[in-house]
């Protein structure tokens, strides 16, 4: 009898092993990179344009300030770059940080960081890249960051009233309302370098108009930010050198008066007379702030206050009255504000080789850009 059949035995192909999928690069070192960030580039711009329009003659001070103003520059790129990453490859965390009422006001250092590097272009970089490539760099940049800082006027404090909650009244709140201050400030600059006639006029006008914009937006914010400090108390030892953001719309206030006296027109020729009896004024209130916020920082160093990004707070707005001194010895002729603004250079100096360093120090052991230690409680309302 004949053999059945037996049913063929199936062959199964031998086990090829997984295809590795390549990891997505997820730029981890970027993902808590904030925007605060664009401080050091802001403190950094105006020690080199602020040196260079010291009223005093001091040897080799120019160059030194070319070459501050060139690290600014390379600071600006590298942070761009950096926060572009950081949007593309962490969207989550960027959104966290536009509903977080401590984060979204220093979008507004983004705008301020272009300008004050692009009108440092032409008070210093030229003698880098030369003046025309200086003014077109200005050109872009002024325009750039004077856009964003005028939706930044309008988006953050739209955030703050419609999304964030907040507990109490912050210096970091008058970030947003004073970068249009900062445009308004090195506006003028480009002003001898458009046609004659429509186009300077123009950006003239449109700076007096920001400068009234930033003016009155701080003088509705910095009642709050006193009346905070008087019914509150100091504020948490960390933030207490945000004090110091006070000073910002005060000393540029009083710098762009002065750039206005240089800019104005033949039709206005008490220019001068006014940015004087309006920068006076304001400078010695400046002083005051300067004392106490000083006063506190001491109190709270005593206290154990050690180093954050906060602490470049004490550079541009120490920076911004030195310009406002600068202006007014211009108008005044007097010694006094002369050395005001030498000694106010000074100190700028002093806080900024420190913010450097230590900036420096944090990033080469990994800690500024660390995960914060614990997460941050929830910000935004849900309704």
């Amino acid at each position: 009898m004949a053999l059945l059949a037996q049913p063929p035995t199936p062959q199964h192909p031998a086990p090829q092993p997984p295809i590795p999928i390549a990891p997505v690069y997820r730029a981890p070192a970027v993902r808590h990179l904030g925007p605060n960030w664009y401080a050091t580039v802001m403190g950094t711009a105006i020690v080199a344009n602020a040196g260079a329009s010291l009223p005093v003659a001091v040897p080799g001070l120019r160059t030194a300030c070319a070459a501050v103003w060139t690290l600014s520059l390379l600071m600006l790129l590298t942070l761009l770059a950096a926060r572009s990453a950081h949007w593309w490859h962490h969207l989550d965390q960027a959104r966290a940080h536009l509903l977080d009422p401590a984060v979204a006001p220093f979008y507004g250092c983004l705008a301020m960081a272009l300008v004050s590097v692009g009108g440092g272009a032409v008070i210093v970089g030229r003698d880098v890249i030369g003046p025309d490539a200086a003014v077109a760099l200005d050109a872009v940049l002024y325009v750039a960051g004077t856009v964003i800082g005028l939706a930044v006027a309008v988006a953050v404090p739209y955030l703050m009233v419609v999304h964030h909650r907040v507990d109490a009244a912050s210096p970091v709140w008058l970030l947003p309302v004073v970068s249009p201050m900062v445009s308004a400030a090195l506006g003028p600059l480009l002003v001898p370098h458009l046609p004659p006639g429509q186009w300077r006029w123009t950006l003239l006008v449109a700076c007096y108009g920001m400068f009234g914009l930033s003016l009155l937006a701080t003088l509705v914010m910095l009642p709050l930010v006193f009346g905070r400090l008087m019914t509150g108390g100091p504020l948490p030892l960390a933030l207490t050198p945000t004090l110091f953001l006070v000073l910002g719309p005060l000393g540029q206030s009083t710098t762009a008066a002065n750039q206005f006296a240089d800019a104005a027109p033949p039709g206005l020729p008490h220019a001068a007379g006014l940015a004087v009896l309006y920068g006076v004024p304001v400078m010695g209130f400046a002083l005051l702030w300067l004392a106490l916020a000083g006063a506190m920082v001491l109190r709270a160093r005593r206290r154990g206050m050690g180093f954050g990004m906060t602490w470049w707070a004490f550079t541009f707005p120490v920076g911004t009255c030195v310009t406002g001194a600068e202006g007014l010895a211009r108008h005044t002729g007097l010694d006094a504000l002369r050395w005001l603004a030498v000694a106010l250079y000074a100190l700028l100096l002093v806080a900024w080789l420190t913010a450097a360093v230590r900036t420096a120090r944090g990033l080469a052991g990994g800690v500024l850009l660390a995960a914060p230690p614990a997460p941050r409680p929830v910000t935004a309302r849900t309704t």
